[in-house]
């Protein structure tokens, strides 16, 4: 049974950080390739970031390039969503997915794609 558990979230002040952990058991980890999207009330699910299966290949939403991190530790099963700067608009429940990737330097962006998902961590981002 494939679990995906997203922690760290939480209420943080404008301008603060974040950083979520998703540790994935019953699968593979190593052979998908991971992504975290994120929903705002009233609004539809969006892409965050992707990783990767080896990590060598990531890929970010333009609203948080520059602010947010992806990384993951294979090992460990792991992946992270390091948030830095941090902006009300942020708030959002965000989720992690993943994806049994065929290509190692794929990172997809489309959620469709993705076979497994977590149940979501809340961050809220107060001004």
């Amino acid at each position: 049974q494939v679990q995906l558990v997203e922690s760290g979230g939480g209420l943080v002040q404008a301008g603060g950080s974040l950083r979520l952990s998703c540790a994935a058991s019953g699968l593979t980890f190593s052979s998908y390739a991971m992504g975290w999207f994120r929903q705002a009330p009233g609004k539809e699910r969006e892409f965050v970031a992707a990783i990767s299966r080896s990590g060598s290949s990531t890929d970010s939403a333009d609203s948080v390039k520059g602010r947010f991190t992806i990384s993951r530790d294979n090992a460990k099963k792991l992946v992270y969503l390091q948030m830095n700067s941090l902006k009300p608009e942020d708030t959002a429940v965000y989720y992690c997915a993943a994806d049994f990737a065929y290509s190692g330097l794929a990172a997809p962006t489309r959620e469709n794609v993705y076979d497994y998902w977590g149940q979501g961590t809340q961050v809220t981002v107060s001004s």
